[in-house]
């Protein structure tokens, strides 16, 4: 099976955003060489605790610095952009690293409302117009716009090079079905969706139509995963992230907490009950535990690829997770 790493770049208490995206870099290098498939850079905006705002800079940046992975945002917020500034950023990616590039698209704004409103400066667009912008965004790329159309003369530059491979992302059934219907590669994002990716996953592949884009249906399961060289070891690792969830739940903009911080904290049974219910959707655990849980959830979803986001405080541990996973996953070092 495939195995690819979705990061966030999260800014671990006690680091900085700059260390952040070294951090980045070097876990991208890692993946490299371990064998991995792909790796994606996330958006998110107005967080403490994330260093991924721009993931069209960062593709950038970790395709320079690795030989054979491919490189890709999971994904671009199109709500928060111009179709034709993503069109042309892309084309300019594919232009620097042919053949290596994947653009992944979402329609959530990744982030609050009111950051939201700051990001497009108008109410007058949201997820409702995603449709129309994923259509603008091919039309700008192609320079194929209809007899008419006021962007008939419009065509997105640098010219000559093609988008690359666009993977549709999502949480629920909408993204599934709105993938299948358009003939796109589709991503579920069974990290943090409350939803079974099971029914979303199989639609998807049910209800697809071949297309300029792709002649066959091509699905990724992402999923948050922790792993270490014992069970209490990763279960120390996640309490961490039990406690970044509940700040999360609140609203509070805090850097990813560490284990101590964790254990420190004064847990109230109501709290506690909260992050168990995020626990089911983190695999957790000794390698051969982690990937036989994840293997069973790719083989019930018919997943093509598995994506793996792990939140871990320490640097080199979470480095050591990726590594165990692809030891247990048999990945083909490079």
């Amino acid at each position: 099976m495939k195995l690819s790493i979705l990061d966030l770049s999260p800014i671990p208490s006690g680091s900085t955003a700059s260390q952040a995206l070294q951090n980045t870099l070097e876990l991208a290098q890692l993946a490299d060489r371990l064998g991995y498939e792909r790796y994606w850079l996330a958006e998110h905006h107005n967080t403490a605790a994330i260093a991924s705002v721009a993931p069209e800079i960062m593709i950038g940046q970790v395709a320079r610095v690795t030989r054979r992975i491919r490189v890709g945002a999971g994904g671009i917020m199109l709500p928060n952009h111009a179709p034709l500034k993503v069109a042309e950023a892309f084309l300019t990616l594919e232009a620097l690293f042919p053949g290596r590039i994947d653009l992944g698209i979402g329609r959530a704004p990744g982030t609050d409302p009111v950051t939201a409103r700051a990001l497009r400066r108008t109410a007058s667009l949201g997820a409702e117009d995603f449709p129309e912008q994923l259509a603008d965004l091919f039309h700008f790329a192609r320079g194929d716009f209809p007899e008419g159309h006021p962007f008939r003369s419009v065509q997105a530059t640098p010219p000559g090079v093609p988008l690359p491979p666009v993977w549709l992302l999502g949480s629920s059934d909408y993204s599934a079905r709105l993938a299948a219907r358009l003939g796109l590669a589709f991503s579920f994002a069974a990290h943090f969706s409350p939803f079974d990716p099971v029914l979303p996953m199989r639609l998807y592949r049910a209800q697809f139509r071949p297309s300029e884009h792709r002649a066959e249906p091509h699905a990724i399961l992402a999923v948050a995963a922790i792993c270490a060289d014992t069970r209490a070891e990763a279960e120390r690792l996640a309490r961490a992230l039990d406690l970044f969830w509940l700040q999360i739940r609140r609203g509070e903009r805090r850097p990813l907490p560490s284990p101590e911080e964790a254990e420190a904290y004064p847990w109230t049974a109501e709290e506690l009950a909260a992050v168990q219910e995020h626990r089911r959707l983190l695999f957790l655990g000794e390698p051969d535990e982690v990937a036989a849980g994840i293997r069973s959830l790719a083989l019930a979803t018919q997943a093509d690829e598995v994506m793996v986001v792990s939140h871990i405080h320490d640097h080199r541990q979470r480095l050591r997770s990726y590594e165990l996973l692809a030891e247990a996953f048999a990945l083909d070092r490079t």
